[in-house]
């Protein structure tokens, strides 16, 4: 599939793991978004900040990973659940590219809040885009769960 793209956000790690397995199972372009301004590593100092990114729609430019995705088909795009949708990098990347024909696949990396609007944000950044069903993923990555998945929306 050299036509598809694993877009992802990751701040710990987790929701970067599961991209790694979708590429490896996809044969797909990993690109990860990074921005401008890290977030802290301190888990309340950061909640501040990206609660207050949220509620005001903030989107962070980026320094890595917001290249062109003319040349992609399918676009695998990946964040984790941050106060029940998108982290803001990932909402920068949707908003700074055209998903028009391009075939849209979320998933995500959770703390037991599963997807929450995560699919729901995404299908309305990307609403001239065909959005498959996405995964959401508590915990450690089962390779043969990501297994399941890409078999059962491949046959969509």
């Amino acid at each position: 599939m050299n036509d598809t793209l694993i877009v992802y956000y990751s701040l710990l790690h987790n929701t970067k793991n599961l991209a790694l397995e979708i590429a490896k199972q996809t044969g797909g372009t990993l690109r990860e978004l990074i921005p401008e301004n890290n977030y802290s590593f301190d888990y309340n100092t950061a909640a501040k900040e990206v609660r207050n990114q949220i509620t005001r729609g903030f989107c962070p430019k980026l320094i890595f990973g917001n290249e062109s995705i003319d040349e992609y088909r399918t676009i695998f795009i990946g964040t984790p659940n941050w106060f029940k949708t998108i982290a803001p990098p990932v909402l920068s990347f949707l908003r700074q590219h055209d998903f028009a024909d391009k075939t849209v696949i979320p998933f995500c990396t959770h703390g037991g809040g599963g997807f929450c609007q995560i699919e729901n944000d995404i299908a309305k950044e990307c609403s001239k885009s065909r959005i498959l069903p996405g995964i959401a993923v508590n915990g450690a990555i089962i390779p043969e769960e990501v297994t399941n998945w890409l078999e059962a929306i491949c046959d969509l």
